[in-house]
């Protein structure tokens, strides 16, 4: 199997030097920060300039069982909404569609580059993916351009002006020091040896967050892994790699490993840990293995390599299909498309025995355009970066239409996600498996 393969299935799990002024662009502020007047990029008395990154999934179909289609219709239903109810503030929202290839930072770069220096949009949302950080870092870093996207890590978010980058979910790191709370407080790890495993781009939140959260709180730990996952290429020196830590694991006497980031938690380093160690303990700090568990269950793979991993997440698929945020969500997909908008419960077939990921598409939209809804009617008349990061810095608690009840944005904190519980990947959840509760949610907000 090639990385690009462990990429595509971690892109479906959830994207040059700056030709725009800086003069509107300021780091973190406080509540009382002055207000700003200067006009914003892509900003006019009547419109907001938006661009919407999209990956193209004919690009990756061939390493996946799940694919996304129309998703410009998808994100183009909840824009005709917000314009419809007079748009953001007296603003209607003028979106920018960009497709790409996500297997590796060129396309990404130049979706970048196109958005803020050819387009001179006002912000960047969508699912933009380079797990390199280079591209998300172009947009707001570079060019100054506001980010709200997915698969971010708070080592991407750091490179940029605090405020310009946001999150919809949980960093990496952030759900580590979640899970690791969760874990101590219900005594998990008592009594075993826990080793970590990540690839190239997660060493900072390998041995910076996670071997030092698990030695605070007391847990015992085996050998650090590290393999060289990287770009497109092939992946024969990692598997290599994890033959020799899985032989040492074993003298070692681990009994759970602590797996970061997509790509070392896909399904070709997962199997074979599976395979080598059936006994132990799989614990992740994404929610992304998900998707890799449900393509298990979907292909008939018994036992299941994903059977009881475990990690922090929200409401499940059942609590989540039956709450308000995806009542709202499920109606503006279906009165502007005219379609059905289906649930986290719901299967939809997809030419050669594969799947449409129809829901994730309509969440990931609601989520972002509600999210930048939120903020651009509360930044008021004058749209620009500074008051921009202002709003943000002093936000608190925010709605969360694409997740649970407790969700927050303020100065240090661009990740929005606060409801979490312990939760484990159980197959045999119809229709593919999904998640089992193993505690109540929480209101856990932290850093």
């Amino acid at each position: 199997m090639t990385a690009a393969m462990a990429i595509a299935l971690a892109v479906l799990a959830a994207c040059g030097s700056s030709g725009k002024s800086s003069s509107n662009t300021t780091t973190a502020g406080s509540s009382a920060a002055q207000q700003s007047t200067a006009p914003g990029i892509g900003v006019t008395p009547t419109a907001i300039k938006v661009g919407v990154a999209l990956v193209n999934f004919d690009c990756i179909k061939q390493f996946t069982d799940q694919l996304r289609i129309n998703q410009d219709k998808t994100y183009q239903a909840f824009i005709d909404d917000i314009n419809a109810k007079g748009g953001i503030a007296g603003r209607k929202i003028v979106p920018v569609y960009k497709n790409y290839c996500p297997l590796g930072s060129a396309a990404p770069l130049q979706v970048c580059t196109s958005l803020t220096q050819d387009q001179k949009v006002f912000a960047v949302v969508g699912s933009f993916i380079d797990f390199s950080g280079d591209a998300q870092t172009c947009v707001a870093n570079q060019n100054h351009t506001a980010l709200m996207t997915f698969n971010l890590t708070q080592q991407i978010m750091s490179k940029s002006p605090p405020g310009l980058m946001i999150y919809p979910g949980v960093t990496n790191e952030r759900l580590v020091k979640v899970l690791l709370q969760l874990l101590k407080k219900e005594k998990t790890l008592d009594g075993k040896t826990v080793a970590t495993l990540g690839g190239t781009t997660e060493t900072n939140t390998v041995n910076n967050v996670i071997v030092p959260g698990l030695k605070d709180i007391g847990v015992k730990t085996g050998s650090t892994a590290i393999l060289s996952i990287g770009g497109s290429g092939d992946t024969t020196q990692a598997q290599q790699q994890l033959d020799s830590f899985i032989e040492r694991w074993k003298t070692e006497g681990v009994d759970a490993i602590f797996i970061s980031g997509d790509t070392a938690s896909s399904k070709q380093f997962v199997e074979k840990i599976r395979k080598a160690m059936p006994k132990v303990m799989l614990l992740a700090d994404n929610t992304d293995v998900l998707m890799s568990g449900q393509q298990e269950t979907h292909a008939g793979v018994k036992p299941n390599p994903y059977e009881g991993i475990t990690t922090a997440g929200g409401p499940t698929a059942h609590e989540y299909d039956q709450s308000d945020h995806w009542k709202y969500c499920a109606a503006i997909y279906e009165k502007y498309t005219k379609k059905h908008a289906p649930n986290a419960e719901e299967v939809v077939p997809a030419p050669g025995g594969k799947t449409y990921d129809t829901y994730g598409s309509i969440n990931d939209a609601c989520q972002v355009l509600s999210l930048f809804h939120d903020i651009v009617a509360k930044v008021g008349k004058y749209l620009n970066n500074t008051n921009w990061v202002n709003t943000v810095n002093s936000l608190g608690k925010v709605d969360n239409k694409g997740g649970g009840q407790y969700a927050s944005l303020h100065t240090g904190k661009y990740d929005i996600d606060d409801t979490f519980r312990l939760e484990e990947f159980d197959s045999s959840i119809a229709p593919q498996g999904n998640w089992k509760p193993l505690t109540s949610l929480e209101n856990i907000p932290g850093q």
